[in-house]
């Protein structure tokens, strides 16, 4: 019998993602979050790992809370550095590859063009100083691994910008979108099919480790990013709501964000002929799920 994948990140939206989509491969895996493991309790993942002996791991678990890291550093740097960093060691003492999640927010945004792997980083606030501990944890243990940069991940399930989007317009507010931010919208279901693209290339003997960078093709600022949800919801009988454009020093947050965190993912599809489709086109499905529902 093959041995499974093991994903963390519980009931997260790439977890989940993963998990769903595995099952349509045929790929046994076992999806692990909190309590079961806890970055918390280091003795957590290696009882995991022991009793599932897989042959990849896949880390999908993060602490995300952009401003509350800015309070909590420990947490952060726990869940995004330390946990990583044990998975990481061992699957190097294991011998089996590791693919790791990370993220735009590792760099300031002031380059003015997308980011390639090579690029300088410098976060802004905790979260994305911790993220950038754990690529370097995970880089230094050994373990064959690829991480992967991604940035403003969403889905059909959870809480994030299309989701948050639809439901204060549902509450009949008028919305206020941040327009002087760009990036590339990644569909969660799209970043698992990749990453179940790149655990076949592994079973398959490649060997390309390192970082990469995978986001949705093209780029857009929230506000566009807000504009083209309600377009697509539109399809379906919702009203759009106001959407005032305005600039991130009207909109403080506790964290600073990068100004322009677009990420250039042609390394991925050179080296492993790998790419994600164009956001809009994944907003779309994701948009007619949420409003059948």
């Amino acid at each position: 019998m093959t041995a499974p994948l093991l994903i963390t990140g519980g009931t997260g939206q790439v977890a989940q993602a993963l998990a769903e989509h595995a099952a349509r491969r045929g790929m046994a895996a076992r999806t692990v979050g909190r309590p079961e493991v806890d970055f918390d309790r280091p003795e957590s993942i290696d009882a995991v790992f022991a009793a599932t002996r897989p042959r990849l791991v896949i880390n999908a678990a993060a602490y995300t809370a952009v401003d509350a890291a800015e309070d909590d550093a420990a947490a952060a740097f726990r869940a995004n550095r330390d946990g990583p960093a044990r998975l990481a060691a061992l699957a190097a003492d294991a011998g089996i590859p590791l693919i790791h999640i990370s993220t735009d927010y590792v760099f300031d945004g002031s380059k003015g063009a997308p980011y390639v792997e090579t690029d300088p980083t410098a976060p802004t606030g905790i979260y994305g100083a911790s993220k950038l501990a754990g690529e370097a944890a995970v880089l230094a243990s050994g373990a064959r691994a690829l991480i992967l940069r991604t940035s403003w991940v969403y889905a059909a399930r959870g809480r994030n910008f299309v989701s948050t989007m639809l439901a204060a317009a549902a509450a009949g507010r008028n919305l206020r979108v941040v327009a002087d931010q760009r990036g590339a919208p990644t569909a969660a279901e799209d970043l698992s099919a990749l990453i179940l693209d790149l655990v076949t290339k592994c079973d398959a003997g490649a060997e390309n480790w390192g970082l990469y960078h995978a986001a949705g093709a093209g780029e857009a600022s929230w506000h566009e990013f807000a504009v083209a949800i309600f377009a697509e919801a539109a399809r379906y009988g919702i009203p759009t709501p106001p959407i005032a454009a305005i600039a991130t020093k009207d909109w403080p947050t506790r964290a600073r964000r990068p100004a322009d965190s677009r990420l250039a993912c042609g390394k991925l599809a050179r080296v492993f002929g790998l790419a994600l489709p164009p956001w809009r086109e994944s907003l779309a499905r994701v948009v007619a799920t949420l409003c059948a529902t």
